[in-house]
């Protein structure tokens, strides 16, 4: 499969996975978090806006792994 087929599908499940857990981190920001104190609600979410990024890291690997020869 070439860079640039892999560069597009990537692309569409990123943009899919991270439509859905916007949707996943608003319910959890507002069903759990919103009683909690300032501090714990900053902490929540500084780690919600951060923690997409790990499952994100094989995808992106994956879309920039060259051609095979």
């Amino acid at each position: 499969m070439g860079m640039r087929t892999r560069k597009l599908i990537g692309t569409v499940v990123m943009l899919l996975f991270i439509g859905f857990y916007a949707l996943f981190a608003m319910a959890v920001a507002e069903g759990r978090v919103r009683d909690a104190s300032t501090a714990v609600q900053t902490i929540v979410y500084v780690v919600l806006g951060l923690i997409w990024v790990i499952p994100m890291m094989p995808l992106i690997r994956w879309m920039n792994k060259p051609d095979e020869a």
